[in-house]
C-alpha cells in the first residue's frame, strides 16, 4: 500500500537530517530513487510530496522532541517491504 510509503517518507523527513537535506535539495531525484528501490508511490503521491512546503518540513523536524528524532525507522521499512512482497 502506498500510503505506508508516504508515511515512511514523511517520517524520514522528520527524523533523518541527511535524507531531509537531500530531499529539500531535489525532491524529484530522491523520490525517483525511492521508486527505483521498490517504494510504491503513485504519480499523485509523488506530486504531492514534491510540492511539500520546505519551510514547513524543516519547522516540523525542528519541533520534534529529540528522542523521537533518534527513532530507528528500519523496522517500519522492513515491515513495508514484507507487506509489499506478500501483498
Amino acid at each position: 500500500m502506498s500510503h505506508r510509503s508516504v508515511e515512511s517518507i514523511i517520517g524520514k523527513l522528520a527524523t533523518d537530517e541527511g535524507f531531509r537535506r537531500r530531499f529539500l535539495d531535489n525532491p524529484a531525484d530522491v523520490l525517483d530513487e525511492l521508486r527505483g528501490q521498490g517504494c510504491e508511490l503513485s504519480s499523485v503521491e509523488v506530486g504531492a510530496l514534491s510540492a511539500l512546503d520546505q519551510a514547513a518540513i524543516t519547522a516540523f523536524a525542528e519541533a520534534l522532541d529529540r528522542r523521537l528524532q533518534k527513532v530507528d525507522l528500519q523496522s517500519h521499512r522492513n515491515a513495508e517491504g514484507i507487506e509489499s512482497a506478500n501483498g
